[in-house]
């Protein structure tokens, strides 16, 4: 069956949006609207999969299938009733439905839910005789429902899994940087894969995974499945023959201008087991070091750090201490490079003594975070006064 209009919408994180635009237009997304959170886009059916196996910074890549106006629970459920499902999965195949909303005048999202899973169920018997499943953890087909003030928008999820979740992790885990967060602070960089590249705090290695990808033309969906896969209109010859032109692009080359270190022991063998699993481990060097001890491995190239910040009052301590060391290092050892910070602690810059010369406005999920852009001039550098003149 094919995609009625190919509406499709991009959710990503907060402040990635510009970026993500850019990724959609070159993977052949046309209109492209910018909105809080996400990107709208039309596109063809190769765009939907190319943009699921392709781009770096979408959290999902949702196809609208309908939407109406609607005043209460009710006409949300008519809505859903009224499509066919089984133009679009089996009866046999599990479902999960999803609601997010805003300003939306409904009193509970949970009861909006309910009424969207039964009018999909109520369907599936006019037309079927059977209703499909629902299996809240790993759905066949994922159903969302978007609700604004006065339109109720339904989408089917053509990712399945979030395109963060690459399919190369293994027993590293979650980490406190999602995959697709950290690959637009690269893009917000202009790293361009050939500049050295330095993550002096790499924690489980997520800089690294995603910047030895980029550097080597791998399509971050590469080693995944996705949603669309199960639909009833998947094409698998165009499927195969993306699949294909994405793998002839992988350029390998060794060594890689990457590098990463870590003050902790666990969390360089955590990285080094997770660009294993990744398959990247020949790619970037890795050294247990603090970056307050660090040489830098080139004379010029990009640094970027997800730093600590201080919760509790001992943390925030802590940091402060740590701050005007590490503006000292950055000065003495890194002149000649862009160094970028990504912190949810706004005094970072303050307290490390050097102007940013960009503050770009990024959220870790909930939280509101900041990029900060140094650029260490080369050549010599006064150190910094600590007092007056005599001192």
């Amino acid at each position: 069956m094919p995609l009625p209009p190919h509406l499709l919408f991009s959710p990503c994180p907060r402040g990635l949006e510009p970026p993500l635009a850019d990724e959609l237009v070159a993977l052949g997304a046309t209109d492209c609207e910018l909105l809080a959170g996400g990107v709208r886009f039309r596109g063809s059916l190769e765009t939907c999969y190319r943009a699921n196996l392709e781009s770096r910074i979408a959290t999902r890549v949702l196809l609208r299938i309908a939407d109406a106006p609607y005043r209460s629970e009710q006409d949300v459920y008519e809505l859903v009733r009224s499509i066919r499902w089984r133009d679009w999965f089996d009866v046999r195949q599990t479902i999960r439905v999803e609601t997010t909303a805003i300003r939306s005048p409904l009193r509970s999202l949970d009861f909006a839910t309910l009424r969207v899973k039964d009018a999909v169920c109520d369907r599936f018997r006019l037309d079927c005789g059977a209703r499909p499943n629902v299996d809240t953890r790993a759905p066949d087909v994922r159903i969302h429902a978007f609700l604004d003030e006065r339109t109720a928008t339904l989408y089917i999820d053509t990712s399945g899994e979030p395109l963060f979740k690459r399919g190369i992790r293994g027993r590293a885990g979650e980490a406190p940087l999602k995959e697709n967060l950290a690959a637009g602070i690269i893009r917000l960089t202009g790293w361009d894969g050939a500049e050295p590249f330095l993550d002096p705090m790499c924690g489980s290695g997520t800089f690294l995974a995603e910047a030895a990808q980029l550097a080597l033309g791998i399509a971050p969906g590469s080693r995944r499945d996705f949603g669309f896969e199960r639909l009833q209109n998947f094409d698998a010859g165009l499927w195969r023959r993306i699949r294909e032109t994405a793998e002839a692009r992988v350029h390998v080359r060794r060594p890689l201008p990457i590098f990463g270190a870590d003050k902790s022991g666990h969390a360089v063998a955590t990285a080094r087991e997770s660009l294993a699993t990744a398959g990247l481990a020949d790619f970037v060097e890795l050294k247990q070091c603090d970056i307050l001890d660090l040489p830098a491995p080139a004379r010029w190239g990009v640094m970027v750090a997800n730093p600590p910040y201080g919760v509790r009052l001992d943390e925030k301590e802590a940091l402060a201490a740590l701050y005007p060391r590490l503006g000292n290092a950055l000065k003495a050892r890194f002149a000649g490079w862009r160094c970028y910070f990504f912190t949810a602690d706004f005094d970072l810059a303050k307290g490390i003594g050097l102007k940013p010369s960009r503050r770009t406005p990024l959220f870790n999920g909930p939280l509101e975070c900041r990029l900060f852009e140094f650029k260490m001039v080369s050549g010599p550098m006064r150190e910094r006064r600590q007092g007056g003149e005599g001192s």
